[in-house]
Parts: C-alpha cells; structure tokens; sequence
C-alpha cells in the first residue's frame, strides 16, 4: 500500500521527538573522523514547506515545531535542544518558520566528504519530490526508488568504517512491526557495529509491544529505548506518544537525550512526559 504521504503530518510532534535524536546522533557520530554511511530507509520529501495545502489540512506541525520555534529564545542556546532550533532557523527563507526539514535534509547537511547517504522512497510522488530537491552534497548522496528494509539488507556489509541507519516507516500496515524487528535482527547479526534508530508510534492498540516482544525473542541487545507522550491514551485511535529505539548509541548519548527530552516534553504540551531506559526485553 502506497497511500501514505508524510506531508500531512510534517513537524508534528513526533517529528520533532525523531528528528531531535537524530539530529544528537549524527553530531555525536561525526565528531570523529572515520567515514560514515548514512542510510534513510523510508526518506520522504527532503523539505516541506509548512503553507502546502497538505500540511495545512490538519496542521499538525503547529502542535509540533511551531511550538518549539515559539519557545526558542528561552531554549538554552548550548543545549541539544537549543543546536537543534538553532539548525532549523538556518534552513528557513527568512526570520519565519515557513518549512519543516525532513530526514534526508537532517542527514544531508550534516555530511562529510568522506560520509555516503542513502536515502530510499517506495511511493513513486513522493521520490519525484525527493529527486527534485537539491542536497548539500551530490557526489555522496544516492537516491533510490526502492523498498528501504529490503534495501538495506542487500547494502549489507558497507564500504566504510561505520554505518547509521534511521528506520521509520508510517506502519500503516500492521505487518510493518514486524518487518522492522525481522530487519533490526539482521542488521544486528550482520553488523554488529551499526548504530540503528528506529522510530514507531504510540497508539492506543500498543502494537509496538508485538515488535519489541520479536526483538526480545531474537536476543537483539544494546537497545536504548525513549518515549515521549503528549497526552493519554483515552482514546481507540490517534497517535500519544512517540517511540525511539536506539541500537549501539555512542557513549554518553543517551544521558543527552535524556535531558534533551526531558526538556522537550513539557514543551510541546502541557503535561508531557518522557521516559527512557537501557532496553533489556521488559516491556
């Protein structure tokens, strides 16, 4: 099924939750020097500007970004937090916020010459949108009209030192559960090394609980797991929360993200919380 279109949920709040760790991530990854392969496995638009009629049919980001961008000259300036409002005011047209970077654009301005990104689209509009934007860098970005979980198998054993993968497909289908936790298993056998973030939401069904349950089977270790909720979960549908998996953190990221989402979640609602551990199979 190919029906989904992240412009409409473009710089809600779980947009600002995935993109703030990875925003940490790659900063934390590109303080050394060794080459890096960065690979997108479910890239969407590289930008999205926040007036497109998409994005303003539910408005989601103003419940997201725009909530952070009010706050942002309160936002202490050297924090992970503050870095990361600091990047998006960069990347708008002027001194409005007008557009809401999407992954590929959070990996690509963070690139080196030495780093290779690989930025896989499924849906045929929406790798029209991504061909067509320009990224920082030409030479060491790759675009592909491609499965990202299959794609990222047949990548499997890179060409460089290190590997940091994102994973966040929509999970329209149910069945999406378990082919990212069949895929985090392989990458966990197959490269021991690489440094994985997966995205997946909380809904009020909890089927990300099946996922983890997989994972705990498979025996994947090194899992840092953060939530971020913004309200409870009263009720059949619709997204509360906001999930991140990562696997093989550098050292010391998961204390700044600790602190970076403890910050975070009170800002984008009132009574936002957080909650994050060092995943070993209680779920």
């Amino acid at each position: 099924m190919l029906a989904y279109q992240h412009a409409y949920h473009a710089g809600n709040f779980a947009d600002v939750h995935k993109h703030l760790g990875l925003f940490a991530l790659v900063r934390s990854l590109t303080g050394k020097a060794s080459a890096i392969s960065f690979i997108d496995t479910h890239a969407g638009r590289g930008l999205y500007p926040l007036a497109a009629k998409e994005t303003q049919k539910l408005g989601e980001y103003r419940e997201g970004v725009e909530r952070i961008w009010r706050e942002r000259r309160k936002i202490p300036v050297g924090s992970p937090l503050g870095e990361w409002t600091a990047s998006l005011a960069a990347q708008q047209s002027g001194a409005e916020l007008d557009c809401y970077p999407g992954s590929p654009t959070w990996l690509g301005e963070a690139l080196r010459p030495q780093d290779r990104l690989t930025l896989f689209e499924l849906h045929p509009a929406e790798h029209r949108f991504l061909a067509d934007q320009a990224m920082p860098s030409t030479n060491n970005v790759t675009r592909r009209h491609a499965d990202g979980l299959k794609g990222l198998r047949q990548l499997l054993p890179v060409s460089t030192p290190r590997l940091c993968v994102l994973i966040d497909p929509s999970y329209e289908r149910k069945a999406e559960y378990d082919e990212v936790a069949e895929t985090l298993a392989f990458v966990a056998r197959k490269a021991r090394h690489a440094v994985v973030m997966v995205w997946y939401p909380l809904l009020p069904a909890g089927r990300h609980r099946g996922m983890l349950e997989r994972l705990q089977t498979a025996g994947v270790d090194k899992l840092w797991r953060s939530e971020l909720s913004v309200r409870a979960p009263a009720a059949e549908r619709g997204m509360f929360g906001s999930g991140l998996l990562v696997r093989n953190p550098p050292w010391q990221l998961d204390q700044r993200l600790e602190a970076a989402f403890t910050d975070l979640a009170p800002r984008l609602a009132e009574g936002g919380t957080h909650r994050s551990e060092w995943w070993t199979g209680e779920i």
